[in-house]
């Protein structure tokens, strides 16, 4: 995966970390208070939950860490392509990191959930421990494609405000090709945090269309996975948190989230 910073060969899974990062095409940065101040080690007590190493709640170097706004996308991104999580039992994973492509095996007719947290994939496989969930991806995609699924999803739950009547509603989400939740982020301990992480639901032409046009690349992520949950293991959240994918604020037109924010 070109300048995705996850080795092709699992033998250093380090991930590769931004600091300072510059301002991407769209005139988006890093977010509020990201940077070396920002990253440098915190005391013990401190829940780490961001990519690069910033914190739930506390002090970072005597400085405070701005509050994460409630619903915003965060994701690994470069000017064309966003990084998204999955984790497949390893007949499906293995051919996919191999050709960059799903096998036939891949249910078209199912619905697929991809998810920018790299937390949040972990807390859904259980850190690519649980059964059928072993091989975890990080597939890059076109940024095209993620927006399009975003524009025309449709919220998994019912919200009048937006939605009016629950018969509008159901209507809506049965003719959308995507659909949105918004779960608790979670830290590395996978304990709940007060701010959501987009999931994003691709079914029917979303979800042909991902794994057909979209998709640029496929890599296997479950040794660093298994690294960094073992320096969770034994406390050292410090090197834990040094080796996360660095996810910033993903730039959005307010009007692409309008519709989706619960």
């Amino acid at each position: 995966m070109a300048g995705s910073g996850y080795p092709a060969d699992g033998s250093s899974v380090r991930a590769r970390r931004i600091s300072g990062q510059a301002a991407t095409a769209d005139g988006e940065g890093a977010a509020d208070g990201e940077g070396a101040a920002a990253t440098a080690a915190a005391p013990a007590d401190i829940r780490w939950h961001r990519p690069g190493g910033r914190a739930d709640r506390g002090r970072v170097n005597d400085q405070h860490v701005a509050p994460e706004p409630r619903f915003r996308v965060r994701a690994r991104h470069t000017d064309t392509t966003v990084t998204v999580y999955q984790a497949y039992h390893p007949r499906i994973g293995g051919p996919a990191v191999r050709t960059g492509r799903f096998p036939a095996d891949w249910k078209r007719d199912r619905m697929t959930w991809i998810k920018p947290s790299f937390l949040w994939m972990m807390y859904r496989c259980g850190w690519g421990t649980k059964e059928g969930q072993e091989t975890v991806l990080a597939v890059e995609i076109r940024r095209d494609g993620f927006e399009w699924a975003l524009r025309n999803a449709c919220l998994s739950h019912h919200v009048p405000a937006l939605h009016g009547d629950r018969a509008s509603w159901r209507r809506r989400l049965r003719e959308a090709p995507a659909r949105v939740q918004w779960d608790p982020e979670r830290d590395l301990r996978l304990d709940a945090l007060p701010h959501r992480s987009l999931q994003l639901g691709l079914a029917g032409v979303a979800a042909a269309r991902y794994a057909d046009e979209w998709i640029t690349g496929v890599e296997d992520v479950t040794p660093l996975a298994a690294e960094i949950h073992a320096l969770v293991r034994t406390g050292d959240l410090e090197r834990a948190a040094a080796l996360l994918p660095e996810e910033r604020p993903y730039p959005l037109a307010d009007e692409v989230l309008a519709h989706l924010r619960a």
